[in-house]
């Protein structure tokens, strides 16, 4: 009943499209480098200034999870680059997700959402997943529709910001309406000011040396950084505006090999837990690189703690498990991407490649106000 109920509310805000075309006017100024594409966004949820403060608004409200206790902003802390500093996400009721949490900065370019499912393209439909989702449960509001609504109306911030956010809704006081705001404001979570940025935009002395060296290797068909984490968001699963084809891409980096034949662990075996198709046994998005210096721990599930942990992790060519539930060697992983071949590093060359990956953190996007906060 449940899942029937996440589809269904997906399904409104497919069939809204059909009554909302006439009033898909943007009246938002995106505030972008001119050099990087403009985020796509719906035609069906327009980008507009007042729905951009009603869905942060929404965002940091734990009155949307079933105990009170959490909001959107638990998982995706504006000083980590939205993400929350754990190896798994922990949900209000406690329940510990199988995977972490994902940052939120340039989501916007993401072609698709999540770690592993292939159809999730839209902001709009994953977002009533930690809301109404029962596995785990995150934000547990399944069932309590008539609650949230009640509290909207009640609310004296939601019911003047409401209406004025969507001006052509009988009942502006909605779920859909709440996915549609809160889509719409982390949309807008854009990070295109750091070190690397200004390097690229002529600043000379934006990088280091160390850091430009780091650069040339993270480049270079030596280590292969860049098939899965390229282009001007560092990753390989990336759409835009003006965009003709989206690139989507999910790898199998060698993480776990646990029978010896390919196997992860059983509540986490990536994009084959959608298709069933063995070849796609740990495959997972690889996800942006930018800010990867404040989000740690790494890898889908938070198995890998630090940065030089992951660079030791690829230079192997794969992850060497001992002992426990786990043990196996990841670089005899059957199905392990053809770029995880592993590689030799100087130490000087490692430290040069740990600089240029710290080049890629946006200070300004970790306490811009725009993001905070405004309860």
């Amino acid at each position: 009943m449940k899942k029937f109920v996440i589809l269904l509310l997906a399904a409104t805000l497919a069939i809204g499209a059909v009554g909302m075309w006439w009033h898909g006017k943007q009246e938002y100024e995106w505030q972008i480098d001119p050099n990087i594409p403009l985020p796509e966004v719906p035609f069906d949820n327009p980008m507009s200034d007042v729905k951009v403060e009603l869905g942060r608004r929404l965002f940091y409200d734990t009155r949307l999870s079933a105990n009170n206790t959490m909001s959107c902003a638990s998982c995706h802390i504006q000083a980590l680059a939205f993400t929350d500093g754990k190896a798994r996400a922990v949900g209000a009721t406690g329940a510990v997700h199988p995977r972490s949490s994902m940052t939120l900065v340039n989501v916007a370019y993401a072609s698709r959402l999540t770690w592993a499912n292939q159809l999730m393209n839209r902001l709009e439909d994953q977002a009533l997943t930690p809301l109404f989702g029962d596995n785990p449960v995150e934000m547990g509001m399944s069932g309590r529709e008539g609650e949230l609504a009640a509290m909207l109306k009640a609310d004296e911030h939601y019911a003047d910001l409401l209406p004025r956010a969507f001006p052509a809704d009988q009942d502006p006081f909605s779920i859909v309406n709440v996915v549609r705001s809160t889509s719409t404001f982390v949309r807008t979570i854009i990070s295109f000011d750091a070190p690397y940025d200004r390097y690229l935009n002529g600043d000379e002395g934006a990088m280091s040396e160390q850091a430009l060296l780091g650069m040339e290797l993270f480049f270079s068909e030596r280590l292969e950084c860049f098939h899965c984490h390229g282009g001007f968001n560092f990753t390989d699963s990336t759409t835009h505006a003006n965009a003709n084809v989206d690139r989507i891409g999910y790898h199998n980096t060698g993480l776990y090999n646990i029978d010896d034949a390919g196997a992860y662990p059983a509540d986490n075996t990536g994009l084959y837990d959608m298709t069933g198709q063995r070849r796609d046994m740990g495959r997972f998005k690889a996800p942006t690189l930018r800010n990867i210096a404040v989000t740690a721990p790494y890898m889908h599930d938070g198995s890998v703690l630090t940065l030089d942990d992951a660079i030791s992790h690829y230079a192997r060519g794969g992850r060497l498990l001992e002992d426990g539930d786990y043990a196996g060697d990841g670089r005899r992983n059957p199905f392990k991407s053809e770029f995880i071949g592993g590689f030799e590093l100087s130490d000087d060359e490692r430290l040069a490649l740990l600089a240029f990956l710290r080049s890629l953190s946006d200070a300004t996007v970790l306490a811009d106000p725009r993001f905070s906060n405004p309860h």
